[in-house]
């Protein structure tokens, strides 16, 4: 889908980067911190992005490759790029469309999406939605009857994959969050008002439509209604952005945080479809994933830089994991991909697939379902570029051989 820019921008966005400020002058500082922060110095964070850019990639020319192929398979469905959206609890918070036009963005692009535990459309409403089977991502409850009950209407619904998140057993020290005001209520100072009232497109947006909760840990989630104005833009405010900040709460409260591998077993019993951990960093968990619990295999990822700060970034993880168990389960990656040719670098070092969180949402925020389509688009013509100028065929032929060590020369 081509994206006609309507701002007052020279040039449209070419980059993830173009994009990110884009969203940053749609998004009051509130959301922003939310969306694009981090744990406590943000290490993690941008060692997500750094450790790409320690790899160097193989050029081969006179190969005669004119058109690579993308296409692969991820979690048992034939993709048409390597490249899925990863599960973000409370999307709505970047445009009000949220999941839903994130998951057909998605599946027109020929690919597909997590949808989050945390979503602000059900399970149901954007299986409705869409023409496709996605995939569901499962924050673990305390309380396996709720477990259960996701799992249940995730089936019934046709979600064909489950994604268990494992790292977040406590809600890592987001301090970004707490200085914006995020907090329960939202803690609104009139400078902060006055931020979100130079945002009138977002503002209007939140209190009409009142998709910024996580609506599966809302008791009362289909009994939400929108407010009018006469309240006053405090109270309004406060009515809007209790539910995101209830159902955060409510997440945390209900998360989990003695989850163990008995635990995981049990869902590996309930849910007869491809299962895989999301936030494995180390090997021997990887192993235990899949040789104790029969998973199909991992997600490598660190939560965005969101939960244990100085922890492996994701790219830095993922060769130790993909050499203990990639000959029998597939790994997954996510945690700042920004460029094609980051999709391209963690395929070389064994990766099935990659998944993008914040790319997506920046694209979101600034024009919904057509911006979640042109950041896609942007990574296909991107791997598919890089590919060409490679010379490698397609992504099937991507190994260790194409990459190079720049320090010492040869390959890896």
């Amino acid at each position: 889908m081509a994206y006609k820019l309507k701002l007052k921008d020279p040039a449209p966005p070419v980059s993830v980067e173009a994009w990110r400020k884009l969203a940053r002058r749609r998004l009051p500082d509130l959301v922003w911190n939310y969306l694009d922060c981090g744990a406590e110095d943000h290490v993690t964070l941008e060692e997500n992005v750094s450790g790409f850019r320690r790899w160097r990639l193989r050029q081969r020319v006179l190969t005669g490759v004119t058109n690579p192929s993308l296409a692969t398979t991820m979690a048992g469905e034939a993709v048409a790029m390597p490249l899925g959206l990863a599960p973000t609890g409370a999307s709505g918070l970047s445009h009000w469309t949220g999941d839903i036009a994130a998951t057909r963005a998605s599946e027109k692009a020929g690919t597909r999406a997590v949808l989050s535990t945390a979503s602000v459309y059900s399970l149901e409403e954007v299986a409705d939605a869409t023409e496709q089977n996605h995939w569901f991502q499962l924050y673990p409850f305390s309380n396996r009857e709720k477990v259960g009950g996701l799992i249940d209407r995730a089936k019934a619904a046709g979600y064909t994959a489950l994604f268990v998140t494992v790292d977040v057993p406590v809600l890592g020290n987001r301090e970004g969050e707490r200085i914006a005001g995020m907090t329960h209520p939202w803690t609104l100072t009139p400078p902060r008002l006055l931020n979100m009232a130079s945002r009138p497109r977002w503002l209007y947006a939140a209190m009409r439509r009142r998709r910024l909760a996580g609506v599966h840990y809302l008791e009362h989630a289909a009994e939400v209604k929108a407010q009018t104005l006469a309240g006053g833009l405090r109270r309004v405010i406060h009515g809007a952005g209790d539910d995101a900040i209830a159902s955060a709460e409510n997440q945390a409260r209900h998360m989990q945080s003695d989850l163990h591998w008995d635990d995981l077993a049990w869902m590996r019993d309930h849910w007869k479809g491809p299962l895989y951990v999301k936030g494995v960093l180390d090997p021997d968990d990887a192993a235990q994933a899949v040789d104790r619990i029969g998973c199909e295999g991992v997600v490598v990822s660190n939560h965005g830089g969101r939960q244990l700060d100085r922890t492996l970034s994701s790219i830095d993880a993922l060769p130790a994991i993909v050499d203990r168990i990639g000959d029998r389960a597939e790994v997954y990656l996510d945690g700042g991909v920004r460029r094609g040719t980051d999709v391209v670098t963690a395929l070389c070092l064994g990766a099935r697939g990659v998944f993008i969180g914040r790319p997506y949402l920046y694209g979101l925020a600034v024009a919904g379902e057509a911006g979640v389509s042109a950041i896609l688009e942007i990574f296909r013509s991107d791997m598919a570029r890089a590919l060409a100028l490679m010379g490698c065929p397609g992504v099937a032929a991507l190994d260790r051989s194409w990459l190079v060590n720049s320090h010492g020369g040869g390959q890896f």
